[in-house]
């Protein structure tokens, strides 16, 4: 805990069996309370490598639903148990979890409600080896939402966040896709919602044995960012309703 607030980490995981126990060894215990792991019914081992390492909240999808299909379980569980702090980690290892502690240091101290790791600021995202077409593709769309939804953020892309709970019961995140699109939408129920997001520096690494869209997926996420930055715009400046965006109470 810090600050008497419950931390836990998620993990959504897909075919994670040669990274997963890297990943989890840097998890810094002397804050997190609780690991959650989802297995996307996997055709490796990753469920029983969880186990072997001592996780103890284990979910296994008895079919594959996809990333944001994954991350409804995984916050559902979270919430379901009490947790305060909310952090979404991918058992890849693309990202440190050496960064916790600065990320929930800032929402246990009431600074922000949401911090994202960012690849973009700093020269994370090309070092640590970002296909460049990604890394193209990813300042662009950046730029395209920062006009249209009017905010000031590095990147919307990154699957390193920290939540306040607050944030997770307010947003109707079960309205989203099932899709890798969730994560947008995610920020954009955020951002329409009027919680600040905070950004810090992260490194990362891709690895061959990491999980990653290929080409034709990342276009189709682009497609679904492309939508989601129009229906924000729709939402909040034309007051027309959009589904991802009802229900919506602080």
């Amino acid at each position: 805990m810090i600050g008497k607030r419950k931390i836990v980490v998620v993990l959504p995981a897909f075919n994670a069996e040669n990274t997963l126990e890297m990943t989890y060894s840097e998890i810094p215990f002397d804050v997190v309370d609780e690991v959650i792991l989802v297995d996307d019914n996997s055709s490796d081992q990753t469920a029983g490598i969880a186990k072997r390492i001592g996780i103890k909240h284990i979910i296994k999808h008895e079919k594959n639903i996809g990333y944001g299909g994954n991350q409804k379980t995984c916050y559902n569980k979270a919430l379901e148990l009490n947790a305060d702090i909310v952090v979404l980690l991918h058992p890849d290892y693309q990202y440190t979890p050496k960064l916790l502690h600065s990320m929930c240091y800032l929402i246990a101290n009431d600074v922000y409600k949401v911090v994202l790791g960012s690849r973009i600021l700093g020269k994370g995202a090309l070092k640590g080896g970002m296909p460049y077409y990604k890394y193209f593709f990813n300042r662009v769309l950046t730029l395209f939402q920062n006009i249209l939804m009017g905010q000031k953020l590095s990147e919307y892309h990154s699957g390193y966040r920290a939540f306040s709970s607050q944030v997770l019961k307010c947003i109707p995140y079960m309205n989203n896709s099932d899709d890798f699109v969730f994560d947008n939408q995610m920020i954009a129920q955020i951002c329409y919602n009027d919680y600040e997001i905070a950004e810090i520096t992260c490194p990362t690494k891709y690895l061959k044995e990491a999980s990653s869209i290929n080409f034709k997926r990342s276009i189709i996420y682009g497609l679904g960012v492309v939508k989601t930055s129009l229906q924000y715009f729709f939402a909040r400046k034309l007051k027309i309703k959009v589904k991802i965006f009802r229900l919506m109470n602080k």
